[in-house]
């Protein structure tokens, strides 16, 4: 079993900055990616970037590119996003989730084995 607990969340006026932070723990040796999706009211939970835990390769969804950075420290078990330039449509619930093997797909939530609890965000006009 992998816990995920994510943090940073908050209310931010529009073209501010949030960092958020997921801590893993547990079986985290077996981490193949770790990723971060958002829902927002009324809507699907959605893919917002991914990074694979061993190399660091990355991608995200069009929507967050080029404002969004993930990132991950290994020694702390800990994977970021950076979020600039936030717009009102970003107000969500972001949730970390992980990956314990290889997948042929990453933006799916069937893609992850581990869930974490969720962060509010919230973007102001």
């Amino acid at each position: 079993q992998v816990q995920l607990v994510e943090s940073g969340g908050g209310l931010v006026q529009a073209g501010g900055s949030l960092r958020l932070s997921c801590a893993a723990s547990g079986r985290t040796f077996s981490t193949y990616r770790m990723g971060w999706f958002r829902q927002g009211p009324g809507e699907e939970r959605e893919f917002v970037a991914v990074i694979r835990w061993s190399g660091g390769t990355t991608y995200y969804a069009d929507s967050v590119k080029g404002r969004f950075i993930i990132s991950r420290d290994i020694a702390k078990n800990t994977v970021y996003l950076q979020m600039d330039d936030l717009k009102p449509e970003d107000t969500a619930v972001y949730y970390c989730a992980s990956q314990s093997r290889a997948r042929g797909s990453v933006t799916r939530t069937s893609d992850y084995d581990y869930w974490g609890q969720g962060t509010q965000v919230t973007v102001s006009s």
